[in-house]
C-alpha cells in the first residue's frame, strides 16, 4: 500500500508544471531558510544586545560598588559597616530603582552579601555562570532565572537581566569576588522586541524579494518551456499525421499499381474481344465469300459473281470501319494545348460522330489552366462515361455539364436510361472501375448515382491542390 501511495504522489508531482513544482518546493525551502536565518540572526542580535546592555550596567554598578568593598582577597566575611554602606547605596538612588536584587559571591559559592538577607552567608554549588565569572569573563542572561538562589527573582514575575561581573584585585588583576545583580529589563525587553521584529521583517522581506525574483525567472522560463512543449507536441502530431498519410498514400499507391496492372490486362482483353467479335468476324466472312463456289466456278453468271464480290467488299468495308472506330477510341486527340471548353467539345463531337446520338453540352463558370494529366483525365472520363451510357442505356438523353467555382472543376455525364444499382456492378466491368481509378489517382472525387429516371456519373478535381502537388 505504501509503495502504491508513494508512486501516486510521484506521479501527481510529475504531472505538475515546473513553475508549480518550484513554487511548492522553493516556497518550502525559502520558508525553512528564512526561519533558520532568522533564528540565527535574532539569537546573535539578542546575545549582542544583552551583552552590550549588561556591559554598560556592569560598568556602572562596578564604578559605584567597587569603592565600597574592602580587600576581598583576605576577607572571608563582610564587615557590618560595609554591608550597611551597600544597603544604603542599593536601597536608594539610581541603583535602587534599577536593580531588583544584588549578591556578592565568594569563589567557594558562598554569598557574602545579598539584598535578600535570608541568603547572606549561605553556600550554593557554583553554577556555570559563576565559574565563568570567576574565570574573568562577564556573563549576562535575559529571563533565565533557573538557579536555586534565584527563587525570589522568579517569584517577582519581572523580566530581569541577570549579570555576573568579576571583581578584580586592583594591582594583580586577580578575580577575588563576583557581583551578581538582576536589572529590571522592561525597557530593555521593549527595545529587544523591536530589534527582533525589525530583524524578522528584514529577513522575511529579503527572502520574499529573493523568492519572488527567482519565481519570476522560473515562471518566465516555464512559460517558454510550455510554449515550446505545445509547439513540439503540435509538430509531433503533425508529423504523426504526415506519417499516417504517407502510410495511407503508400498503400493507395500499391493498390493503384495492382489495380492499374489488372486494368491494363482487362483493357487488352477487351480490345482483343472487340477485334475478334467485330473486324475479325467481318474479315472471316469476306474470306469465306472469296472462297465461295460462286467465284470459283467459271460458269457462274457475271451478275451472281458481281453480287458476291459486292458482299465481300461490304464485309471488308465494315471491318475497316470498325477498326477505325476502335483505333479512334484508343488514340488521344491533341488536348495538351486545348482549353477545357475545347476538350469537352472534342469528346462530345467524337461520341456523336461514332454513335450518331445527340449529346447536350452545358458549361457554367469560368476556366483556368489545367495540367496535361487533368485534361487527359477529363477527356477520358467524358469518353468512357458516354460510351457506357450508349452501351447500357442506348444513349437516351445523354448530356455533359461542366461547373467551375474558381478552385474546383466538376464534370457530370448523365442519361435518362433505365438506371442500375451501382453496388452490384460486376468487377469485370471496366467502365466505372477505370473512371474511379483515373479520377482518384489525381486526388479527385468520383460518384455515381442511378435510379429509374437515369444515371449521373460525376467527377470533381481540386485545381488548387493539384497545383500544389
Amino acid at each position: 500500500m505504501a509503495p502504491y501511495r508513494a508512486t501516486r504522489l510521484i506521479d501527481r508531482w510529475n504531472a505538475l508544471s515546473l513553475a508549480t513544482q518550484f513554487l511548492l518546493a522553493g516556497g518550502l525551502f525559502s520558508l525553512s531558510a528564512m526561519i533558520v536565518v532568522g533564528i540565527s540572526v535574532t539569537s546573535q542580535i539578542e546575545a549582542a544586545v544583552t551583552r552590550n546592555s549588561a556591559s554598560t550596567t556592569a560598568l556602572y554598578v562596578d564604578s559605584v560598588i567597587a569603592p565600597l568593598l574592602p580587600e576581598m582577597r583576605r576577607s572571608e566575611v563582610l564587615e557590618e559597616s560595609v554591608a550597611h554602606a551597600l544597603d544604603e547605596t542599593l536601597g536608594q538612588g539610581a541603583l535602587g530603582t534599577r536593580l531588583q536584587s544584588f549578591k556578592l559571591w565568594r569563589s567557594d559559592g558562598t554569598i557574602l552579601y545579598s539584598t535578600d538577607k535570608k541568603l547572606t552567608g549561605k553556600r550554593f554549588p557554583p553554577s556555570d555562570n559563576l565559574r565563568t565569572a570567576f574565570a574573568g569573563r562577564m556573563v549576562s542572561e535575559f529571563n533565565k532565572l533557573d538557579d536555586p538562589e534565584s527563587q525570589a527573582e522568579r517569584d517577582s514575575g519581572l523580566h530581569l537581566l541577570e549579570i555576573y561581573n568579576p571583581v578584580l584585585q586592583p594591582w594583580s588583576g586577580e578575580v577575588v569576588a563576583v557581583l551578581e545583580f538582576d536589572e529590571i529589563a522592561t525597557e530593555f525587553e521593549k527595545n529587544l522586541q523591536q530589534a527582533l521584529v525589525r530583524t524578522w521583517s528584514d529577513v522575511a522581506a529579503v527572502t520574499a524579494i529573493f523568492f519572488l525574483g527567482l519565481s519570476a525567472i522560473v515562471f518566465r522560463g516555464s512559460r517558454t518551456i510550455r510554449s515550446q512543449s505545445r509547439s513540439l507536441k503540435q509538430r509531433i502530431a503533425e508529423l504523426s499525421d504526415l506519417l499516417a498519410q504517407n502510410r495511407m498514400l503508400r498503400l493507395r499507391v500499391q493498390r493503384a499499381s495492382q489495380r492499374a496492372t489488372a486494368l491494363n490486362e482487362r483493357y487488352l482483353r477487351r480490345i482483343g474481344a472487340d477485334l475478334h467479335d467485330g473486324p475479325a468476324q467481318l474479315v472471316a466472312l469476306a474470306a469465306l465469300g472469296i472462297d465461295s463456289p460462286v467465284l470459283a466456278d467459271a460458269a457462274t453468271p457475271a451478275a451472281a459473281r458481281a453480287r458476291e464480290l459486292r458482299a465481300v467488299k461490304a464485309n471488308l468495308d465494315d471491318a475497316m470501319r470498325e477498326i477505325r472506330n476502335i483505333s479512334k477510341g484508343l488514340v488521344l486527340p491533341h488536348v495538351e494545348n486545348a482549353e477545357l471548353t475545347e476538350i469537352l467539345g472534342l469528346a462530345v463531337r467524337a461520341h456523336e460522330e461514332r454513335t450518331g446520338v445527340k449529346v447536350m453540352l452545358s458549361m457554367t463558370g469560368g476556366h483556368t489552366p489545367l495540367s496535361p494529366a487533368a485534361k487527359i483525365c477529363i477527356f477520358r472520363f467524358i469518353q468512357e462515361a458516354l460510351n457506357n451510357g450508349f452501351r447500357h442505356a442506348g444513349g437516351a438523353g445523354q448530356a455533359v455539364a461542366k461547373h467551375f467555382d474558381g478552385e474546383r472543376v466538376c464534370i457530370e455525364v448523365s442519361d435518362t436510361g433505365q438506371g442500375f444499382d451501382p453496388k452490384i456492378v460486376h468487377p469485370e466491368r471496366l467502365g466505372l472501375v477505370g473512371l474511379r481509378e483515373r479520377v482518384e489517382s489525381l486526388g479527385g472525387q468520383f460518384a455515381v448515382t442511378s435510379s429509374q429516371n437515369g444515371t449521373v456519373v460525376k467527377m470533381v478535381l481540386n485545381i488548387a491542390e493539384m497545383g500544389q502537388a
